[in-house]
């Protein structure tokens, strides 16, 4: 079955009226039934059929009772028997009428289907009332608790009466010294209750930070000095003298800069010459 849903749209829900199906259509031409129909059928409101008895609430022709001859869906109205208007060239017509307006007062059960559909809500509203708790009428609930209020009123009007007491049982003294000790007891009370102090509130914890703060502002400038001078002399006593200072290894001397290779060539270059010049002398020297 198709299920439709609620539009706010006024053009859409006309829309919708106007292009809804056949099984839709036959349900919006639903009619109240008439109060005694509706406590034996089970059921408020069916669709109007043809053959139907209905009767006009609403409208011109208010009251106008009859059967009806014929159901548009097409239309969404119902026409009645003995409903009809004469036109100009004097023909008469059924008038149209919408069946919102109309109440059934007698249903055409020809329809063995339609006979199924009311067993069915018959059965429906029946599980329903037993499922409903009996409602209470108000004077049921109020009679109990008008009850007890009364029995409350007149337990508060009667006192409570004292038992009676045996004085031959109690001895002469027992009876004479119990109200001077009771006496006595109630005059004690107050003093043994003293009246309740008041809590302080606590003070915060100082931190090691505001303890030393406080301390130095306490300290004497004077003192101040005299722990600086001792200080500086403990410090003098605990420090051994220099030690002389050791000769560096080897290792550690700096190596002297090492002369570039370019130098070094020109340098040869320098000393050889001389060097030629030397042995070419001796040579020259020795052959004269």
């Amino acid at each position: 079955m198709q299920k439709t849903k609620r539009v706010k749209n006024p053009g859409k829900q006309r829309k919708r009226l106007f292009n809804a199906p056949a099984h839709i259509r036959h349900k919006l031409m639903s009619a109240p039934l008439s109060s005694e129909l509706a406590a034996s059928r089970g059921s408020k409101t069916l669709p109007v059929r043809k053959g139907d008895t209905v009767r006009i609430m609403r409208g011109d022709n208010k009251g106008f009772e009859g059967k009806v001859s014929r159901v548009a869906l097409n239309e969404y109205r119902i026409y009645m028997e003995g409903l009809t208007r004469e036109k100009v060239d004097g023909t008469n017509i059924f008038l149209p009428i919408h069946p919102s307006k109309v109440q059934i007062r007698n249903l055409n059960l020809d329809d063995k289907w339609r006979k199924d559909i009311l067993a069915r809500k018959k059965e429906i509203e029946k599980a329903e009332k037993e499922e409903k708790p009996k409602a209470v009428p108000k004077e049921a609930k109020e009679a109990p608790a008008k009850a007890g209020k009364k029995v409350k009123e007149v337990e508060e009007e009667k006192p409570a009466e004292a038992l009676p007491v045996k004085e031959e049982a109690l001895p002469e003294t027992a009876i004479e010294e119990a109200p001077a000790e009771k006496a006595l007891e109630v005059e004690e009370e107050p003093e043994k209750t003293p009246a309740a102090k008041k809590p302080r509130a606590k003070k915060p914890a100082a931190t090691k930070s505001a303890k030393k703060i406080a301390a130095r502002k306490e300290e004497v400038p004077e003192e101040k000095v005299a722990k600086k001078e001792e200080g500086a002399q403990a410090v003098k006593e605990k420090v051994p003298a220099k030690k002389a200072a050791k000769p560096k290894p080897a290792a550690m001397k700096t190596a002297e800069p090492t002369e570039a290779p370019a130098e070094k060539a020109a340098a040869e270059k320098k000393t050889a010459k001389p060097r030629a010049k030397r042995k070419a002398s001796k040579e020259v020297g020795g052959g004269q």
